[in-house]
């Protein structure tokens, strides 16, 4: 058999796609917060991209559809916050980093989300920006609620994290 015929067929796109691995740092909105979390990289890592199991240790989180795969390119539909958001991946580093971003109300966000494990303790970076014209009209206001959901969600990815790895959950 040719060498050449076994060969897959690759194709180049005519249009290169830049993927977002960063928030927007000229929008309107930028909130950074972190948490440290007493409780293995795999444990918080396992429990924060369970998308599809948000709602239940984040009261926050009304409803998630999510069947995978965690891959960028994937989407999930979820309700925060009064907020019907259709999320789409754009990174996924296994252990390390996820990012999604999608459109929701006349907002445009990106969410980075950041893990790092130093002798038994994760840190949890994130960081999002929200821009459109809804957020340039109430900039401040926005920014307010973003910090405040943040600092919710790590709060208890901590909780629920630190709970599980005391009970040797995961």
């Amino acid at each position: 058999m040719n060498a050449d015929a076994a060969r897959p067929t690759v194709t180049t796109p005519t249009t290169a796609i830049t993927p977002v691995t960063a928030i927007d740092e000229n929008a309107p909105a930028i909130v950074r917060v972190s948490t440290t979390v007493n409780a293995p990289l795999a444990t918080v890592w396992d429990l924060h991209t369970d998308i599809a199991g948000w709602a239940r240790w984040n009261p926050n989180v009304d409803r998630v559809e999510f069947s995978g795969p965690l891959t960028p390119g994937a989407s999930f539909n979820w309700l925060t916050h009064g907020l019907d958001i259709t999320s789409t991946l754009f990174q996924v580093v296994r252990g390390e980093r996820i990012v999604w971003g999608g459109p929701a109300n006349g907002i445009d966000g990106v969410h980075v989300w950041a893990f790092e494990e130093h002798d038994g303790v994760v840190t949890v970076h994130t960081e999002e920006s929200w821009s459109g014209p809804v957020v340039e009209a109430q900039p401040v206001e926005l920014r307010q609620a973003l910090e405040q959901s943040l600092t919710d969600w790590l709060s208890r990815l901590k909780a629920e994290a630190e709970a599980e790895a005391q009970a040797g959950n995961r």
